[in-house]
């Protein structure tokens, strides 16, 4: 099973890929690590990636492709794969709907997890991190995982909050990239929706993200 993965930060993607990634034993992909690896491992692709990035550029498709389709090659990836973080506009989807079939590689299913955009902020800006435990859930804007006060609402240890989940700008610009429908993350992942509807494949499925974890997790698994 090969699925893309598209929601905008604070909708609980991570964690549903986590789920997926337990539940039929595939390999979450996420894009930003791919870069990681190959820069680390000076492969070529790597070495030609640092150059872009050294320099503040954005790494060319070009580029970026064929690192994805050789991550989706590697061994871990037999029983199946997800990939989260890529593509973020319509050319991308286009250029790696095109390059896997190329590579005969079927993409069976493309998730899309849908959350108004200021929930999707607020969730983010909400977080509170348990000093004792980061997986203590704690959100001052989620009812169900409310803090008490200041204090972790699982073991009442003090709460800290990440500085790059309180700098709005920052939220406001990456939501900015991710919701535009026209030239942005989800003008790529309508243009898989318009395949979906042209054939078979890949199948095209929904999730209501305003509802929690376990709700998503319980329709993700309903609907695969």
């Amino acid at each position: 099973m090969n699925i893309l993965f598209f929601g905008p930060n604070g909708s609980g993607k991570g964690t549903q890929g986590s789920v997926l990634k337990e539940k039929f034993n595939i390999a979450h992909i996420e894009s930003g690590a791919i870069f990681r690896e190959n820069i680390q491992g000076n492969t070529e692709l790597g070495k030609q990636a640092k150059t872009f990035i050294d320099k503040g550029e954005l790494v060319p498709d070009d580029i970026t492709i064929p690192m994805i389709l050789d991550r989706l090659q590697k061994d871990d990836c037999k029983n199946g794969w997800l990939l989260d973080g890529f593509p973020r506009n319509k050319v991308q989807a286009e250029k790696l709907d095109e390059s896997l079939k190329s590579s005969g590689i079927t993409l069976d299913i493309v998730v899309e997890i849908l959350l108004d955009r200021e929930i999707a902020k607020n969730r983010i800006m909400g977080r509170r991190l348990c000093v004792q435990d980061n997986n203590h859930p704690n959100n001052i804007f989620i009812d169900v995982i409310k803090p008490n006060g200041d204090l972790c609402r699982v073991c009442g240890s003090e709460l800290k909050s990440r500085a790059d989940d309180q700098d709005e700008g920052a939220i406001n610009k990456r939501h900015g990239i991710y919701y535009d429908a026209t030239e942005g993350t989800l003008a790529s992942a309508y243009y898989f929706k318009s395949q979906a509807e042209k054939s078979s494949l890949p199948r095209y499925m929904t999730l209501e993200g305003k509802n929690s974890v376990k709700e998503v997790s319980d329709e993700l698994l309903s609907k695969l």
